[in-house]
């Protein structure tokens, strides 16, 4: 039996989870569509932070539902570190243009050329500067809204943060002082030089996003389904062999069936074994999946010195 058919009856099965229901997915695409034009009725100058990536995508799908193709009363921004995958980045292209979409996009390299960014070194990922290059962009447009793709399943640290998520004059996240959010009802006043972090899609959880790409058509980059690449295995991650993550001596370089669950950094996102071609297959793998995306998967995750929570508090995403 392949995971197609598995799929299909679990669907016909009579004890469906709730999570895998069409009336969760109508919940909370009904949620983010009621965020998303809170946003825009809130602030002066709000942005969707658009990477090319899955979760971008739902988010942007909702958009369209919400304001119409053509009509979305907001530019989209992406902060490019330069080792972004090429198939990631033509899909962000080529979705904003379908779109008709103001796409903005500012690069670490950028800052890196203004002195904004130094690098202890030129193997160093260049994932935790984009806080620099993203503040930046904030200044320069004078964004007061950035409506991002981040869910609370994902890390502890995100499990934290509200849906409209304060940020100082610095730019700065304080968790221990945010505003509540009872009844949907949010805060939304800013003293100047603040903004928001706004997610929309916080009480999604990965389950929840492949189901609603599987059932909204959602097209993705190819590399979120199987195909075959060159890794080698590293502290229990896949790491993707490429130019600017070479095997180590004595590692064996092997062509293996895998899939990206999350992407990001080309030097600290890695892919997973997989043989999921579509959607529903990818549904199947993430039920049976015992450790979250980021765990799996991201290299700059796994140490304490590289926290989600100490960036966030710099400004991260």
């Amino acid at each position: 039996m392949n995971a197609r058919t598995e799929y299909d009856l679990l669907l016909q099965g009579t004890h469906l989870p709730e999570r895998l229901s069409n009336a969760q997915l109508d919940a909370l695409e009904e949620e983010t569509i009621f965020i998303l034009r809170e946003v825009a009725a809130s602030f002066e100058r709000p942005t969707l932070l658009f990477s090319g990536g899955k979760d971008s995508l739902v988010l942007l799908k909702c958009a369209e539902k919400a304001f119409g193709a053509g009509r979305i009363p907001y530019p989209l921004l992406m902060i490019d570190t330069g080792h972004n995958f090429s198939e990631v980045t033509a899909f962000r292209d080529h979705r904003a243009q379908e779109l008709g979409a103001e796409l903005i996009v500012r690069s670490v390299e950028d800052s890196m050329a203004r002195g904004t960014v130094r690098l202890a070194h030129p193997g160093e990922s260049r994932n935790v500067h984009q806080s620099v290059t993203l503040l930046e962009a904030i200044e320069e447009f004078r964004f007061d809204a950035l409506i991002g793709g981040a869910r609370r399943d994902e890390e502890k640290a995100r499990a934290k943060e509200r849906i409209f998520s304060h940020r100082d004059a610095f730019g700065q996240w304080q968790p221990k002082d945010q505003r509540p959010e009872l009844w949907t009802l949010f805060n939304t006043r800013l003293a100047p030089g603040e903004h928001f972090r706004v997610f929309p899609i916080s009480n999604w959880t990965e389950l929840d996003v492949w189901q609603y790409i599987e059932r909204e058509h959602v097209a993705l980059p190819s590399i979120y389904y199987t195909h075959k690449r060159e890794v080698v295995e590293r502290r229990g991650l896949l790491v993707p062999v490429t130019e600017l993550t070479p095997p180590r001596d004595g590692e064996k370089v092997e062509l293996r069936d895998v899939r990206f669950r999350t992407v990001g950094d080309i030097t600290c996102t890695c892919p997973v074994d997989s043989l999921a071609a579509d959607a529903a297959d990818v549904v199947i793998e993430t039920l049976a999946a015992e450790v979250s995306e980021r765990g799996a998967t991201r290299m700059d995750d796994k140490t304490s010195e590289a926290s989600m929570e100490k960036r966030k508090k710099d400004g991260y995403f």
